[in-house]
């Protein structure tokens, strides 16, 4: 995936190379503006992937050629590209962890060219997954408690889209996926039941459940809404529960009223004998959709979801950014900041670290604080933060204590990090994900968690704007 670059990566690179400044050392971050859907937190999500691309990064003599063919890099430079060596430093916040606007989820450091030529890939990666495994978990807790299953692979935008969309649906909290690959690459538990195209094969509908009931005794869900889920359907799959009896029965509903037919189905299986026969459902689904139908009193078990998770519908970009934020010069880091018309595109400067803020009695995070990489974590009480929405506003901090957020993931370009399991991942963003205050969960109008700023990187902040005129 290496040549997997915007064009204007490579034109800057051999920029710098010919300007001799291949060996500067540069800082970058990733962050997001915006949360999707207007939710209270994202999940992040991809590191695993970045650090995949990271550690394969080369240039094969195909790549050299092709770039020698556009005759705008100097030879100097292909011979550069064909020594190729990742050699950077990276800092990033592990998969799983709720994340806010404006905070480095990642933060890499080293040559320029090499610190900037990453960006592409980078971003793609994080931007994706992060997007998805945010959209998973409000389906998820939209749910409550009942299993979603990440049913996307048909929507999904390209293959590479699908297979990863899975593994980060799986990180937000999806129980499996139907993307069989996804199961054999990461493990990932490949879940599916029938489509209507099993029924339609066979003389009856009768005859397709009990063929598929000699095959699977051990999983048995019939999908009941081939022709008529209350008429034929569910009287149908009553029939082969009793006369097959399978250790694991279900039966699933892909289209009509949901609510409704649920209800209904409900009745129908507990008055035959069959409490314990779970109820599923798919029909392009979303969390809205979901909360809905189970405050109409749906009785369902678990959820299939598909285009509308795998595709992030209704907010389908992450929208974040990697900027320079600083540079060396004779072993002194030089802040940077970025300015724009758009108060929300101004960037904060310089090498940082993020903390995040908890209360000493209810171990909720309350804040998360953005301090120059050189300042100790925040722990004395009293401490003053700085709102950057809101610059006149200070507050003082009491009972509390602080963790570190990013952790090292190269050293040198040299994997310094223990990658966890997918299923780790998963198992620590849910937890993290349940310790939020449940007004930051909201789907409308969540509370605000803020972003602030040290003292002495506020003061940073507000200098160098000055120094631009644009204070």
């Amino acid at each position: 995936m290496t040549m997997l670059t915007d064009f204007y990566e490579l034109t800057m690179a051999n920029g710098y190379f010919e300007q001799g400044m291949e060996h500067e050392i540069a800082y970058f971050d990733v962050f997001f503006r915006k949360v999707p859907d207007g939710g209270g937190f994202a999940i992040a999500a991809g590191l695993e992937q970045v650090i995949e691309y990271l550690q394969n990064l080369k240039f094969s003599d195909e790549d050299i050629e092709y770039l020698r063919s556009k005759k705008c890099f100097s030879e100097r430079f292909l011979e550069y590209l064909r020594n190729f060596k990742f050699e950077c430093d990276v800092w990033a916040i592990p998969e799983g962890t709720p994340v806010f606007p404006n905070e480095p989820l990642l933060t890499v450091r080293g040559p320029v060219i090499q610190a900037q030529f990453i960006e592409t890939m980078v971003l793609l990666i994080i931007n994706h997954q992060s997007l998805i495994a945010t959209k998973s978990n409000r389906i998820v807790r939209a749910a409550e408690d009942r299993a979603i299953m990440e049913f996307g692979s048909r929507r999904a935008h390209g293959t590479a889209a699908a297979i990863i969309g899975a593994r980060a649906a799986y990180v937000g909290g999806c129980v499996g996926t139907a993307c069989t690959i996804t199961d054999e690459i990461y493990g990932i538990p490949a879940l599916g039941t029938m489509a209507h195209s099993w029924v339609q094969s066979f003389d009856d509908e009768y005859e397709a459940f009990a063929k598929y009931a000699e095959l699977y005794p051990d999983n048995c869900t019939l999908l009941v809404d081939t022709y008529n889920v209350l008429k034929s359907g569910v009287p149908n799959a009553i029939r082969i529960f009793d006369e097959y009896k399978p250790s694991k029965k279900g039966i699933r509903i892909d289209s009509g009223d949901i609510t409704y037919l649920s209800k209904k189905a409900r009745k129908m299986l507990d008055d035959a004998g069959h409490p314990d026969c779970k109820i599923v459902a798919s029909n392009s689904f979303d969390e809205y959709l979901i909360r809905d139908v189970i405050q109409q009193g749906a009785k369902i078990d678990s959820f299939g979801v598909g285009e509308r998770l795998i595709t992030s519908r209704s907010t389908p970009v992450f929208g974040g950014v990697y900027k320079m934020v600083a540079m060396e010069r004779d072993g002194k880091i030089i802040p940077k900041i970025k300015i724009s018309e758009n108060v929300e595109k101004i960037t904060n400067p310089g090498f940082k670290k993020v903390y995040r803020l908890y209360d000493d009695e209810s171990h909720q995070p309350f804040a998360d604080l953005i301090t120059l990489e050189h300042e100790s974590a925040p722990s004395e009480d009293g401490y003053e933060i700085f709102s950057p929405r809101a610059t006149w506003k200070r507050k003082r901090l009491y009972n509390y204590y602080a963790k570190e957020l990013q952790v090292k993931i190269f050293e040198h370009g040299k994997l310094v990090y223990d990658i966890p399991s997918v299923h780790d991942v998963r198992k620590y963003c849910l937890e993290h994900v349940d310790n939020l205050w449940e007004e930051m969960k909201r789907f409308e109008n969540p509370h605000t968690y803020y972003v602030d700023l040290s003292k002495e990187l506020y003061e940073l902040k507000m200098n160098l704007l000055e120094q631009r005129g644009e204070k």
